[in-house]
């Protein structure tokens, strides 16, 4: 499972990134009102006025109430969210089709919003009576209005923020689901921040042009999403390098009598740092190093021989650390410094990938009869 850091950094990168312009678009009209309503009552008559800041509240008071409230909201459900996750405890297959499904929705928001006849039913929507409401309320002056209706957006979901929820379901974690949820509202934070601004100074007509841009982002998005959950699920990889690092590995005996190497060959001396080798008892050995990557990304091992594979972690971080193996179901927080092993079985020829739980970081073991 990801890491609570890794998750946070996550989401404040979606939401900095992708998430504002979505969600200011479909919860613009509620910023717009939590913002611009608000007004202090005229004075009865011309003469008892008297000049008073407090008749305008400061510009960003009201957004950032609206914003603390949609935080402490989406904070909740990210945590909520995580403990579902937990109970659950969906395997790296079943995160990545969730991952997919996220894709997909933000796609066909995205679809929406370039206003594409016959995908708008599809895209999930609150029920117009929650949002006629928001709007009443929005027309008062009290001044925990924007809190209240900042934190009633969590009912009011843009595609991003969906697949954001459906990333603090995989999670597993009540921390890890509030920390992906709270850095996307952070990442927000900046957009919502200046078109709240931009409309508490009467900037409305802005809410009507962020579509188009909108869409563009999401669709890019999407696709990023999509094409990680298909290396978060192992059914392919994208950036596997096209040389394995493996020399001379597989042959290499630890404990023998230094005599040579078991795959034939007389005269090698093993040859230090490999990634693969074999120990005196005739079990392989493919070493992983995990910093904030992996390396190497792509191994040659011989098939048909016990194996194991061990996780290296020197200063491990990130994703990184959350390491799936998606055909075997395997999923194992690496150490930040430490090994970790993991019994791979005697493997037939073919190809065994890897990631990080979120596919962005992937790699791959070729087992084979002859890997030299």
């Amino acid at each position: 499972m990801p890491s609570s850091a890794a998750l946070l950094i996550t989401g404040v990168s979606t939401g900095l990134f992708a998430g504002g312009a979505s969600c200011a678009a479909v919860q613009g009209g509620l910023l717009a009102g939590a913002v611009t309503r608000r007004r202090t009552p005229a004075p009865k008559s011309p003469a008892k006025r008297r000049p008073d800041r407090r008749e305008v509240p400061p510009p960003l008071a009201p957004v950032g109430a609206f914003l603390a409230g949609k935080l402490l909201s989406h904070t909740l459900l990210g945590a909520l969210l995580g403990v579902f996750g937990n109970t659950l405890r969906p395997s790296p297959r079943t995160q990545a089709v969730l991952m997919l499904a996220a894709g997909v929705l933000m796609v066909l928001f995205a679809l929406d919003l370039f206003g594409l006849k016959g995908v708008g039913w599809l895209v999930p929507r609150p029920p117009a009576a929650f949002g006629r409401l928001m709007r009443r309320s929005a027309k008062t002056d009290s001044v925990a209005t924007p809190a209240l209706i900042g934190l009633a957006t969590v009912l009011v979901p843009c595609g991003v923020t969906l697949s954001m929820e459906l990333l603090a379901v995989t999670s597993g974690s009540p921390v890890a689901g509030a920390a992906v949820m709270a850095g996307f509202v952070v990442g927000t934070a900046p957009l919502f921040a200046a078109l709240g601004y931009l409309f508490r100074r009467g900037s409305q007509a802005l809410s009507g042009q962020l579509a188009g841009l909108t869409g563009v982002v999401v669709l890019a998005v999407a696709a990023w999403t999509m094409l990680s959950a298909v290396q978060a699920g192992g059914w392919a990889s994208f950036d596997t390098p096209s040389r394995p690092s493996t020399a001379t590995g597989p042959f290499i005996v630890e404990g023998g009598d230094g005599s040579g190497s078991a795959g034939g060959g007389a005269g090698g001396a093993p040859e230090a740092g490999s990634p693969v080798r074999t120990d005196a008892s005739g079990r392989q050995i493919v070493t992983l190093t995990v910093t904030d990557f992996y390396s190497p990304t792509q191994f040659t091992a011989k098939a048909g021989v016990p194996t194991t594979l061990v996780l290296h972690g020197r200063d491990s971080g990130g994703c990184a650390r959350a390491f799936t193996i998606p055909e075997l179901g395997v999923q194992e927080i690496v150490k930040r410094e430490g090994d970790t092993e993991i019994d791979l079985g005697s493997r037939k020829p073919g190809t065994l990938l890897f990631s990080c739980a979120m596919g962005m970081q992937t790699g791959a073991i070729d087992f084979s009869e002859d890997p030299r």
